[in-house]
């Protein structure tokens, strides 16, 4: 049993001191989630540190870690999340059109 005193104690999670595989692969798990969920980076830490109590700095290492990992992933993600300038329906509408 983990004696460190800490929120995961009290949710059946894994501890980070005792458990550190585990509690990564927890993290890498809810940063999945969030990417479904199609957060950015900077959401889903927050996400994470508010709702499951993990530190941000063990966020954006996993997030980093994963990024290394899938490259392509992550630039085509980082493009899709990124907020966009407002578009008007004729604009968008001209822009569709000239690609076909």
């Amino acid at each position: 049993m983990c004696t460190h005193a800490d929120e995961s104690q009290h949710n059946n999670l894994p501890c980070l001191h005792c458990q550190p595989h585990s509690y990564i692969r927890m993290v890498q798990h809810m940063i999945e989630r969030c990417i479904l969920l199609r957060m950015t980076r900077d959401e889903c830490v927050k996400a994470l540190d508010h709702h499951a109590s993990i530190l941000p700095l063990v966020t954006l290492t996993v997030w980093r870690g994963l990024q290394r990992e899938n490259k392509d992933f992550f630039e085509t993600y980082g493009h899709f999340v990124s907020p966009r300038p407002f578009l008007s329906k004729r604009l968008w509408d001209q822009m569709s059109s000239s690609n076909c």
